[in-house]
């Protein structure tokens, strides 16, 4: 808080701050909209196809609905979400832009306008019942949007009649919302705060839980592999404006942010580390492009299509570049990643490992704590966690990797300070 302190950068008023996001999400709608025109797609038949989709993974919607839909469905969720920041009044800080493009970015693969809302319907309904302000946990909602699969499961699954599907899948959101709110706050507990993606360990139980009680009823969650399979040049141009976009802001706000970045590499990143209060909203901004940027450069330099389930990828990272990730504790993790994808003969192209190093990054905070050797040996845990564990879940959990992360941060902390208090003693 000392260095806040010295930071000298431009007032961003709180309005100001969410037209920097709605950024997003309004040239999502613009590209989505002229994207469905040129291709003479029917914009309407898109979103009605990725509202009625199961979501589970991996449901890519630019497959589903087509790339128009995709964008536009990702823009209507943005603005929803900006809507209740903005009608609660809250705080624009570094887990709040962390959610806010989380969720921008699996509403391309996952999310729809229609399976989020029992879960915002269920947090409501807590807070009432607890009698606290739906502020406080808006963000956990926000989040806990992961099991939204599970809604569309049960709604268009066919699992019973149309009436009846209905009212069960929105009862089924409705207490995913009401539960999440106390349980996220207890499994941080297990983590110890080294998985940045805490709800998505927390949805990764509830899933679990739900799966195994649909198996014990004979309901197979079917697993899905659509995937969208061929880069579009005006989408990584789309990304490449925006990541530019959010260093220009970066700048714009703190004229002395080239020389003060590198000061960004000092914090570990463990929860709580929110770059807007440590840093500056300048020097967040900037490292939300650059790591934004670098995820791109990544994802192409492995010859990986830039589809759904990438975008979410990159675009989580670019949101918690405000809240713990930064280049250097990334890197060891994704090394770590690339390594084991080696060693166990992975295709390096392929969308089921470019997300999982993306979304590796989750336990990036190990790195930045223990160092990149430790680091290195988290991602290969990861790795081998993250593509094995989906079965347990049945797909449910968007979050997957945030479930895998819990849990090598659970197993790998534990070893290493009972060595280095080993260490201590010798």
């Amino acid at each position: 808080m000392a260095f806040a302190n010295k930071i000298e950068e431009r007032d961003l008023h709180k309005e100001q701050k969410i037209l920097i996001l709605a950024v997003f999400p309004l040239i999502f709608l613009i590209f989505g909209v002229l994207y469905a025109l040129s291709q003479g797609a029917n914009l309407a038949q898109g979103m009605t196809s990725i509202i009625k989709s199961p979501t589970t993974l991996i449901t890519d919607f630019m497959v589903v609905g087509g790339i128009g839909a995709a964008f536009v469905n990702s823009a209507l969720i943005g603005f929803f979400n900006l809507y209740l920041l903005k009608r609660y009044k809250m705080r624009i800080n570094g887990l709040l832009i962390a959610a806010f493009f989380t969720v921008l970015g699996f509403s391309f693969f996952g999310k729809n306008v229609l399976n989020i809302l029992p879960i915002y319907l269920g947090g409501y309904l807590y807070a009432r019942y607890q009698q606290i302000p739906m502020k406080n946990v808006i963000l956990v909602i926000m989040f806990s949007t992961a099991l939204a699969p599970i809604v569309s499961f049960i709604t268009f699954g066919g699992l019973f009649t149309e009436g009846f599907s209905y009212l069960m899948g929105l009862l089924t959101g409705i207490s995913i919302g009401f539960i999440i709110v106390p349980l996220s706050s207890h499994m941080i507990r297990f983590h110890d705060g080294y998985n940045l993606y805490n709800i998505g360990f927390t949805a990764g139980i509830v899933g679990t839980v739900i799966t195994s009680a649909l198996r014990s009823f004979d309901v197979e969650i079917a697993s899905v592999n659509l995937i969208h399979d061929q880069n579009n040049p005006m989408i990584i141009g789309l990304l490449v404006v925006l990541f530019v976009y959010l260093m220009g802001i970066g700048l714009y706000t703190n004229k002395d942010t080239f020389k003060l970045y590198k000061t960004i590499f000092k914090y570990r990143g463990r929860t709580i580390t929110d770059f807007t209060s440590l840093v500056g909203y300048g020097l967040t901004f900037f490292n939300m492009g650059v790591l934004g940027m670098a995820s791109l450069i990544f994802v192409l330099v492995l010859g990986g299509v830039v589809n759904g389930p990438v975008m979410a990828g990159i675009l989580t990272i670019v949101g918690f570049a405000a809240f713990g990730k930064q280049p250097k504790n990334c890197f060891p993790i994704v090394l770590g990643v690339l390594m084991a994808g080696i060693f166990f003969g992975y295709d390096f192209s392929s969308t089921t490992f470019i997300i999982s190093a993306l979304f590796s990054t989750t336990i990036a905070p190990i790195a930045g704590a223990y160092g990149p050797i430790i680091g290195v040996i988290a991602g290969m845990l990861h790795l081998t966690l993250v593509t094995n564990i989906g079965i347990i879940h049945g797909g449910i959990n968007l979050y997957n990797n945030g479930f895998s992360g819990g849990l090598v941060a659970g197993f790998m902390l534990p070893i290493i300070d009972a060595f280095k208090r080993g260490e201590s003693r010798s």
